[in-house]
């Protein structure tokens, strides 16, 4: 957790223009937990977590095949190979790709799991340009945050549905954290109980700005209405591209047989909105006050 506290101090500051950090920096302390192995497991019903100790990544198990949503880091690639070969499943039955965003953090496996087994890559249409371009928008030429490019074969927008064989997700346009940040929702089978599964894209201000030179044109309106969406929607289980939005490692502890699922946590996502729409008035407030200064 400290080391996670520290990456995230450094984001912040970046974020908000401070010179004492720079993305070399950020990445350099964040790089420990995102590429460190995590044990694969179950999650809930047919969703598997396979990602980092620090980056998520899902397999979502169809009675056709293999969706897999999010990759990580490139280097880290081989490491969730091993991760779905350790759950009993193949790589080569991964017949569908999804996104929530195009930042290299969730996008580094792309092109060589594409390559390998032919599966078809989904992302929201406004993040289309950024994966096969490779680069972070409004920085494209910054190779610290640039990413293997990768042909999207279908982009998506609100409501637009996926399915592969007896799964269907729901795609929601939630823009703020990408243009294109897309989260994902799907029913589950838990016992006997049917859950509502939202893989929420993301919230967070990160290494956007937001003021002068935006990262991407309507970006503050992008993000609030993002929150004003996602926040009254019925939601059992919170799931997200890091692991701490959710508190993935500690639910995990808690899995025991015949208890009830940790992960199913109805009031999770309204209060994680609500703490992110605080945070972002915070780091709008204080590139405000950093761009007039200057």
């Amino acid at each position: 957790m400290r080391r996670l506290a520290a990456a995230l101090c450094a984001l912040a500051l970046f974020s908000t223009g401070a010179q004492a950090q720079t993305i070399k920096d950020f990445l350099a302390i964040a790089m420990k937990k995102w590429t460190a192995p995590f044990e694969p497991f179950q999650l809930i019903g047919n969703i598997y977590y396979v990602g980092t100790d620090g980056i998520a990544v899902y397999v979502i198990k169809t009675s056709q095949g293999l969706i897999l949503m999010d990759t990580a880091m490139p280097q880290s690639t081989g490491m969730i190979k091993d991760n779905i070969a350790k759950l009993g499943f193949k790589v080569a039955d991964i017949k569908i790709i999804l996104n929530t965003h195009a930042h290299l953090d969730h996008t580094g496996g792309f092109a060589e799991i594409k390559k390998e087994t032919g599966a078809q890559l989904m992302a929201g249409e406004r993040d289309k340009p950024l994966l096969e371009g490779g680069y972070y928008p409004g920085d494209e030429k910054n190779e610290d945050l640039a990413f293997p490019a990768v042909k999207v074969d279908r982009t998506v927008k609100e409501g637009d549905k996926v399915t592969l064989g007896d799964t269907t997700l729901t795609a929601h346009a939630t823009p703020g954290h990408s243009p294109g940040c897309t989260s994902w929702e799907m029913t589950v089978k838990d016992g006997s109980q049917d859950r509502q599964v939202l893989f929420f894209c993301s919230g967070t201000v990160a290494l956007n700005r937001l003021v002068g030179q935006p990262t991407h044109p309507g970006i503050v309106d992008d993000y609030r209405a993002t929150y004003a969406k996602v926040k009254p929607m019925k939601i059992d289980v919170l799931l997200g591209p890091h692991p701490e939005v959710y508190g993935m490692q500690a639910k995990r502890a808690q899995m025991k047989d015949g208890a009830p699922n940790p992960f199913v946590k109805p009031d999770e996502l309204a209060t994680y909105i609500t703490s992110l729409s605080e945070d972002f008035d915070k780091q709008l407030a204080k590139q405000t006050a950093a761009l007039e200064k200057k």
